[in-house]
């Protein structure tokens, strides 16, 4: 069989080839999409949501947080469950979990059942978190692999963009309100059930793309790798691509814990950098943006329906950043542009804690002088525009690059859990913090800004154009 494909003669990567690895990669990117919808559409019915059950800031916040639980339960298992069951079957469980967390959410019966079916979505957000970047970086070639890693971060901006798109017409056809009802559901109901459209139409495509030629090689089905490898790097002769891989996989086996440890029982420090740049991510609050901007911006004084139009302006700037990245991600590289990025969310964070302190009052008494207001909400849309344009493109990129093979899958959902956790503690104490001070919140997201370039610049390592089978 060997000797067969090495007679065929060898054909360039054409637009045929490139069309076929950008389709699967968006497919594959489409559990991003469900990710950005399930993460942010929360922010339009969180305002139904209080009103209807009639709870708190604690209740509220749980309710909104609770899908971070099941995200980081969704990545922690996701590495392993991909490595023993294949990337594309991962994909289809995580399509199912997004379609029952969309109608049951939409559907509750109170807060509590709320909360139980946002933790099933998050079982499919952080499932899609880890295996999306995984199965694009082991199907994309190494010229293209940046730009196509980037799609997932495409699609998690598109998934947020429509999402607030969404909340934003079902609560004008409300009547300015997500409490008010429609079509014999409050419009915060048809918010969370939309997210079942979009998840079959991911399970569908699960059931089209192929599998990881890496996890075909590993599990002894060499020439259904062969006929993925042709369609997607586009040369006939694959017999030294699967040697290659073969070669790194045959020193492998199944990770454990052991294997992330390295002289004297220490963690493994490239473990470590995937950590903190998760963390890092979260750190600087974006997904206060993202989970809460109508109750920002209604805390200082921004009617419901101007909140709602505020956050499909930001979604529509973070989309905008998420382009350029992608423009510039292969060509400057990762760390240049995780550098500028946090420079940029730095001084933008810092105007936004400026422009917040002159706000006075709370609830329905809150009020910021308008021309404080407009300060604060342009530096919230530049500060998206940097985070976009770097953090949320590199870290999600870099985590699918940088861990040695061996350790890819089960390091890529540590740092994924870490991550889910991160956001967690960021999203779950933002209404406290809030009524402490908002101005002082953003401070300290400013802070974590800061201390995120020293990190970048001694401890993260440029992955632009590496093999994977060269890192480590």
């Amino acid at each position: 069989m060997a000797s067969m494909r090495a007679s065929t003669p060898a054909v360039k990567p054409d637009a045929t080839h490139i069309g076929y690895v950008v389709f699967i990669a968006a497919a594959a990117a489409m559990g991003g999409f469900l990710f950005g919808y399930d993460s942010a559409v929360i922010n339009g019915a969180v305002t139904g949501i209080r009103k209807h059950f009639r709870v708190g800031a604690n209740e509220t916040g749980f309710a909104v947080a609770a899908a971070l639980i099941g995200s980081a339960i969704g990545a922690w298992i996701a590495g392993q469950l991909a490595d023993r069951i294949g990337r594309v079957r991962v994909m289809l469980l995580a399509a199912l979990l997004f379609t029952a967390s969309g109608i049951g959410a939409g559907l509750p019966f109170d807060i509590w059942d709320l909360a139980f079916w946002r933790v099933v979505g998050g079982l499919g957000i952080g499932i899609a978190s880890v295996v999306a970047p995984a199965y694009i970086a082991e199907v994309a070639p190494a010229r293209y692999r940046g730009r196509l890693g980037s799609l997932q971060q495409m699609a998690i901006v598109l998934g947020i963009f429509v999402s607030q798109v969404v909340n934003y017409a079902l609560a004008r056809a409300a009547g300015g309100k997500s409490e008010n009802r429609l079509w014999g559901l409050e419009a915060w109901q048809w918010m969370l059930l939309m997210e079942a459209a979009p998840a079959v139409l991911y399970g569908v495509l699960g059931l089209i793309v192929p599998e990881s030629p890496r996890y075909l090689i590993a599990v002894g089905q060499d020439e259904r790798a062969h006929e993925v490898l042709v369609k997607v790097e586009g040369y006939e002769e694959t017999t030294q691509r699967i040697a290659e891989i073969r070669a790194v996989l045959a020193s492998d086996r199944r990770p454990g814990w052991r294997d992330l440890r390295g002289p004297g029982g220490r963690v493994l420090a490239i473990v470590w950098v995937g950590i903190g740049l998760s963390v890092f991510q979260q750190f600087v609050g974006i997904n206060v943006i993202f989970y809460y901007s109508s109750l920002l911006w209604q805390s200082v004084g921004i009617n419901e329906a101007n909140s709602l139009l505020i956050s499909v302006s930001t979604s529509m700037m973070n989309i905008l950043g998420t382009v350029v990245a992608i423009l510039m991600i292969d060509r400057i590289g990762r760390k240049p542009l995780a550098l500028i990025g946090s420079s940029g969310m730095a001084l933008a964070l810092g105007t936004a804690a400026w422009a917040f302190s002159f706000a006075t009052g709370s609830g329905a008494t809150a009020h910021i002088p308008s021309a404080d207001g407009k300060v604060a909400i342009v530096a919230a849309h530049v500060y998206v525009f940097f985070f976009a344009m770097s953090w949320g493109v590199v870290v999600w990129v870099m985590l699918g690059e940088m861990f040695p093979n061996k350790i890819r899958a089960l390091a890529l959902s540590i740092a994924a859990s870490a991550q889910w956790m991160a956001n967690f503690v960021i999203t779950q104490s933002f209404p406290s913090m809030s009524r402490w001070s908002l101005s002082g919140s953003y401070v300290i997201y400013a802070c974590f800004a800061v201390l995120s370039i020293p990190f970048v610049v001694l401890f993260v390592r440029e992955t632009k154009g590496k093999a994977l089978e060269l890192m480590g």
